[in-house]
């Protein structure tokens, strides 16, 4: 069964009593094995955008790795690209770029394909990622 952003949210920062609670078992359920779930890498980012936003709940970058990277990790909630999330969020927690930016240097680096066409600087300060820009 597929979990949407909000599903996570109400999970995460148990604001609201009965939908929390019910998305709170949901989960217990996926971990234990007794349900299996799946989400996408857009509904992850999502729930980042929501927690970090300085107008909803502003969480700091740590708080969110630490809330999210243990349902991530859930072995029954099958994610397509899994493995570069513990990549991501250690760039993310310890680099001032944007957390969609974490995600596309983690892939660079998982596939071993260091360079990347983009104007967007902050890739700059990356070890190891080379931006170019287009040339005409």
């Amino acid at each position: 069964m597929f979990l949407d952003t909000n599903i996570f949210l109400r999970h995460l920062l148990n604001d609201d009593p009965s939908k929390s609670a019910a998305c709170f078992c949901l989960i217990a359920a996926i971990e234990e094995g007794k349900q299996f779930g799946w989400t996408t890498d857009l509904v992850l980012a999502e729930v980042v955008f929501v927690l970090s936003n300085e107008k909803t709940y502003h969480l700091s970058r740590e708080k969110i790795r630490d809330l999210l990277l243990p349902l991530i990790h859930l072995r029954n909630l099958k994610i397509a690209y899994k493995k570069p999330y513990d990549r991501i969020f250690e760039l993310y927690t310890t680099v001032p770029i944007d957390y969609i930016d974490c995600y596309h240097a983690a892939l660079l680096e998982q596939r071993k394909e260091p360079e990347l066409y983009s104007y967007d600087t902050d890739f700059d300060t990356l070890p190891g990622i080379t931006r170019r820009e287009p040339e005409p």
